[in-house]
């Protein structure tokens, strides 16, 4: 091995590397403030019961985001059935998460799959922005709820404001970009731009949208409802969380743990936000008066439910894909 490539290897793992070290330090620290045998026992101790509500909450979340892309394709001449865009649904995770494409892993996914099935290219990329600027502005919508609900406790301040202000511009500005994209076609982008993987990745999809569905404002709307149940499900499944562990909270309090979580996971740059997601909720749920053992308990469980477990059968369906679809190209 080339020391190139040797050294093309360590990069492209770094982020893991420096996710795992970030949740070794969060975990090391609860431990040594904390009662070691205490926050062992409430792991033990979590009510199987409350697991299996998480576990279908969890699944909720799947059949919101396929829901999103049928609604879209339901405007095309391929509509398609709920069980099989669940089951892209559960792949496109596998793929956001682990294949290193700038973030555009599971984008790329989605609109192979869509072709797969039948859909036509342009409507399969137009489900996918449509999609995206959904899920982005609810997103944006979430953020703000949850600034209003530590605003209503009088624990906002200007850092907190301010981190919800980052957020929101990059939240405008990922949908934004891709239709910029859309309006340019597949004109070459500048070779400053052209460096980036997932700008270039978009150039070469999205010029094949439709565009009398991306203007859609109904169409836009309907698909953000059924993103924002995601986030609903994700706040139920931490308040589940910790009724399985016998510490029960509210759902405002879990609700803006998660939307904080999950924001700093978003703008950061490891993958899986690994560490930065626990961070996030821990240090938030402490904020709001819950005990920090407590507080990474429920959040370690809820990590199982959105991450860990749904990792396992994304990487069966993606595996399986991949295999078809070498398949098709050798036939």
């Amino acid at each position: 091995m080339s020391l190139a490539s040797l050294w093309r290897g360590v990069l492209r793992h770094i982020g893991w590397v420096l996710g795992l070290a970030v949740i070794a330090i969060v975990v090391g620290a609860v431990l040594r403030i904390g009662d070691l045998h205490a926050f062992a026992t409430m792991l033990e101790d979590a009510h199987p019961g409350w697991l299996m509500v998480a576990l279908g909450l969890q699944a909720t979340t799947y059949a919101s985001v396929a829901a999103g892309w049928k609604i879209v394709l339901g405007q095309t001449d391929t509509p398609q059935p709920l069980r099989r865009l669940y089951l892209i649904a559960v792949g496109k995770l596998f793929a956001d998460q682990v294949i290193p494409v700038a973030g555009m892993g599971g984008n790329m996914f989605l609109v192979d799959q869509l072709t797969a099935l039948g859909a036509k290219r342009g409507n399969a990329v137009a489900t996918l922005l449509v999609a995206m600027i959904g899920f982005y502005t609810v997103y944006g919508i979430c953020a703000l709820t949850m600034l209003a609900v530590l605003w209503t406790k009088g624990l906002a301040s200007v850092w907190i404001a301010g981190f919800v202000l980052v957020f929101l511009i990059a939240a405008t500005a990922i949908p934004g970009l891709a239709l910029w994209i859309r309006r340019r076609g597949r004109r070459p982008v500048s070779s400053m731009l052209a460096r980036f993987a997932s700008i270039r990745a978009l150039v070469a999809i999205v010029g094949e949208a439709p565009k009398r569905l991306l203007v859609d404002r109904r169409l836009i709307v309907r698909v953000a409802a059924v993103n924002g149940l995601v986030f609903l499900a994700d706040a139920a499944s931490l308040m589940v969380c910790f009724l399985a562990l016998g510490q029960p909270v509210a759902f405002p309090v879990a609700f803006v743990a998660v939307m904080t979580a999950s924001m700093i996971a978003t703008l950061g740059p490891i993958p899986l936000g690994l560490g930065t997601f626990e961070a996030g909720a821990t240090g938030m749920l402490a904020l709001m008066g819950v005990s920090v053992e407590e507080a990474l308990a429920a959040t370690l469980l809820l990590r199982v439910f959105t991450l860990w477990l749904p990792l396992i059968p994304g990487f069966v369906l993606i595996r399986g894909a991949l295999r078809t679809k070498a398949a098709l190209q050798r036939a």
